[in-house]
């Protein structure tokens, strides 16, 4: 039986990452791949891991591990040098003394199988056939979010949450800030199934929960990190105590799929405008409360958008930068 295995940070686990494990495993009976966690990072190891398990749970042949050091004691450079692979051949020899290959997509690869008495077969070195790094996914993560595989994408999706009672323009803005990014939009699930709010039973609101999840779990995998989302689940609890003066219970996947990093709520304080499917004006300000008063009792914090349209626009592009940079930092 023949033995290889594959070492990296995978910080994070990216499509050049997936090609060289696939071509690893033609070339192998058993592949072990070796997640290297430093003290250092932010990644936990277990989530770097189940990237790389997620992506080939149908393959029988890969077992992946994680080794967590300290890089006061062991160098962590992507550079070739004769001095760093000798310090880590000694781990690997400990970890996989009966292999007999090494595969990478590095010059180094050569000065670790030399001190191993072991054979490598290189990858993609030039890096032609994935133009990618995870140093670059760090850095631009909306220029490289193709290639992240759909394991990697729910961690780095940034999503934002437009909130407000009727007739607040969460729509509206919606669907501009999704055009201005160029990003994912989830639309509001409760238009679609209760087209009137003045007619509804209290079981339509599970069907919105739960089909608004769905929605948002289908974008986090879309073709851009920054996902728009009007309203959320905390909006769906409001009009059942509202309305029916009942607690709307969900499953925590349901409740943990809205989970987003900002909540844009946008203040009554523009025109009512009645389509004939709204609350009265009176009840629309009573909802308003009731948001706010969901809201509180599930520690949300949000960020209030106020003004004209043209404002309302304005404060949520600032807010919106503000967190894409503070995400660009997960990493």
């Amino acid at each position: 039986m023949v033995k290889a295995f594959i070492f990296g940070k995978f910080m994070p686990f990216h499509k050049g990452h997936e090609a060289m494990i696939n071509f690893a495993l033609t070339k192998c009976d058993h592949l072990s791949v070796l997640v290297c966690c430093s003290d250092r990072e932010k990644i936990p190891s277990e989530t770097r891991k189940n990237w790389i398990e997620d992506t080939f749970k149908s393959t029988q042949n890969i077992e992946v591990n994680t080794f967590s050091y300290n890089e006061a004691d062991l160098p962590n450079t992507s550079k070739s040098s004769r001095e760093v692979s000798s310090l880590w051949s000694e781990i690997f020899k400990e970890l996989y003394p009966d292999h007999d290959l090494v595969i990478t997509s590095e010059e180094y690869g050569d000065y670790v199988a030399s001190f191993m008495k072991i054979k490598h077969i290189p990858f993609d070195i030039p890096k032609q056939r994935y133009p990618v790094s995870a140093t670059a996914v760090r850095n631009d993560l909306f220029s490289n979010w193709k290639f992240l595989p759909p394991s990697v994408k729910p961690y780095f999706a940034i999503k934002v949450v437009i909130l407000g009672t009727e007739s607040t323009g969460k729509t509206t803005l919606a669907e501009k800030l999704a055009k201005h990014y160029n990003c994912s939009l989830v639309k509001e699930a409760g238009r679609d199934l209760i087209p009137n709010s003045n007619s509804f039973e209290f079981e339509d609101l599970h069907l919105v929960a739960s089909e608004h999840a769905k929605r948002i779990n289908q974008k986090k995998c879309g073709e851009s990190p920054l996902i728009i989302i009007d309203t959320d689940i905390h909006t769906t609890m409001s009009y059942a105590n509202f309305i029916f003066n009942k607690d709307l219970k969900v499953d925590d996947p349901i409740y943990n799929s809205n989970k987003a990093d900002l909540y844009l709520y946008l203040n009554n304080d523009v025109k009512f405008q009645q389509d004939g499917t709204r609350l009265s004006e009176l009840n629309r300000n009573l909802l308003d409360l009731s948001n706010r008063k969901i809201l509180k009792e599930k520690h949300i914090d949000f960020v209030e958008i106020k003004g004209g349209w043209k404002q309302r626009f304005k404060s949520a592009l600032m807010e919106i930068d503000l967190i894409i940079k503070k995400n660009e930092q997960r990493a």
